[in-house]
């Protein structure tokens, strides 16, 4: 019988967004158990903090915990996101929206991107974004709260956040508190292991003090103090895929009303992030150390940001990749501890909250089992590599010039990535795998967007005539065009609903 390890106690080690989101959910999930939770956090050490783009798992995560939509956006100065943009990509002076929603009304047998395939070979089709409520609203600096309950796929659309990181952070960090978290301010001077560095047996502060607990959880960043610090476990490098290792972070002054969407543009090594909140804009350029050097890299951010800086810009360096293993002994590592990749599709906070829902699901109670330690890993780690697969189609499938656009153009693909893309190819199948955060619309917004079409679309979509093909592809051209008139624009939705007030 597997042996049974009881949790009574939970060390989370580092603060930030990471930290205070495991311990929200932690000691909500706990309530009515008892099992005491204490944050380990120093306030003479930073934290990286730049991620201010997010999924729409985010909003799913809060919802939980009992805040509402506008409750989070209101304290977090936040705006509404429906997607991300895409400039320059593809080539110079194109651009397309990865949204977060559908593509036109499919059948049960037949999706819809099949159906505009077929009349896309037969005479033309409109173009594949105006069949999607999300791409159309984001777009034209619009939004609206998706109905309830839509009567057909064209209105179906979900959107996420921008949020001033700190701001949320704080905000769970009063909700942890208010449920009974423990919060110690000081600095971790050693971290003592069993002989064979597979447990951790005690935090060392730097007063003499120490904590020991049943389980620890290292939200600890980029260094990984306590799995890969203490525990000395080993970490995949992704570089030969993810060439970009480096980033200026900075934000500056709002310019005009913030647009309900995240700019992603291509910059000759690397691309540059916008994204706006009520009271600012965040801003980074994302490189290749190995195809520019740092000082161009901070003046091709600088130089392509309109309002004034707040502060100087940060630098980081950065190794995309994970932990071989995000679970070992008595320690799980939570965000940075556990991997990184580039923010191109805001993916960081939503591995946080994968991992925190893979936590509440193996401590149903207060206990584990080897068993759940292995799972944990193993779902990690695909969750991991399905995340950076979808990030590197959007650097294989450019037709840019430049060295580092033309290494990527040019590289092996991972197996299973390209067994996608060559299945799409060839007659317009979108694989999905298990534990994928994005789904086969995402896929497809992406080939889209780089003009990635397939040889053969499905059979079953020649079950009408074509005019009558057309005249419905044409009704729902029509419908999403006056949905979109009829909505109110973002800004207008921000002050009416959820205005940041400081």
């Amino acid at each position: 019988m597997a042996e049974t390890l009881n949790v009574a106690s939970i060390a989370i080690v580092g603060g930030g967004t990471a930290g205070w989101m495991t311990a929200a959910a932690l000691s909500h999930h706990f309530k009515n158990q008892p099992v005491d939770i204490t944050v380990v956090e120093s306030s003479k050490l930073g934290t990286v903090g730049v991620g201010e783009a997010t999924i729409p798992t985010l909003r799913r995560f809060y919802q939980k915990l009992g805040f509402s939509d506008l409750q989070v956006l209101k304290a977090s100065a936040g705006t509404c996101k429906l997607g991300i943009e895409f400039r320059d990509w593809y080539k110079p002076d194109t651009s397309f929206i990865h949204p977060f929603g559908l593509f036109g009304q499919g059948t049960k047998e037949v999706p819809f991107h099949h159906y505009w395939l077929r009349a896309k070979a037969n005479g033309g089709a409109a173009p594949l974004e105006q069949f999607s409520l999300g791409v159309q609203l984001a777009s034209q600096n619009k939004f609206k709260l998706p109905i309830d309950k839509p009567t057909s796929q064209l209105e179906i659309y979900d959107w996420a956040l921008h949020f001033d990181a700190a701001l949320f952070a704080h905000l769970m960090r009063e909700f942890s508190i208010s449920n009974g978290v423990k919060l110690i301010d000081n600095e971790i001077v050693e971290v003592k292991t069993d002989s064979e560095k597979r447990q951790i047996s005690s935090l060392i502060f730097s007063d003499g003090t120490y904590l020991q607990t049943d389980l620890y959880i290292d939200c600890s960043g980029f260094h990984s103090l306590l799995l890969a610090g203490a525990l000395e476990v080993g970490y995949e490098d992704w570089s030969q895929w993810l060439v970009c290792n480096s980033a200026f972070a900075v934000q500056s002054e709002l310019v005009g009303p913030p647009p309900s969407r995240t700019i992603a543009t291509a910059r000759s090594a690397g691309w540059q992030w916008t994204i706006p909140l009520q009271h600012r804009q965040g801003n980074g350029h994302v490189y290749a150390d190995s195809f520019t050097d740092d000082e161009t890299a901070r003046n091709t951010l600088v130089s392509n940001i309109k309002g004034k800086l707040l502060h100087d810009p940060r630098h980081f360096r950065f190794t995309p990749g994970r932990r071989s293993h995000a679970w070992k002994g008595n320690c799980v590592a939570i965000g940075l501890s556990a991997g990184f990749l580039e923010p191109l599709e805001s993916t960081s906070i939503a591995l946080v909250e994968t991992a925190i829902d893979k936590l509440l699901m193996t401590f149903r109670q207060p206990k584990y089992h080897k068993e759940d330690v292995q799972r944990f890993n193993q779902v990690t780690a695909m969750e991991y590599e399905r995340v950076r697969d979808f990030i590197i189609l959007h650097y294989k499938a450019n037709q840019r010039s430049g060295a580092m656009w033309e290494y990527c153009r040019n590289m092996a693909l991972p197996e299973l990535l390209q067994d996608k893309l060559n299945r799409y190819l060839r007659n317009g199948e979108i694989v999905t795998y298990p534990w994928e955060i994005f789904g086969r619309d995402s896929w497809l917004a992406i080939f889209n967007g780089f003009a990635i079409y397939p040889q053969n679309y499905h059979p079953r979509a020649d079950n009408m005539p074509m005019d009558y093909l057309q005249k419905h592809l044409a009704f729902m051209q029509s419908q999403v065009s006056q949905w979109v008139a009829d909505s109110p624009s973002h800004n207008d939705f921000l002050k009416t609903h959820c205005q940041y007030t400081g």
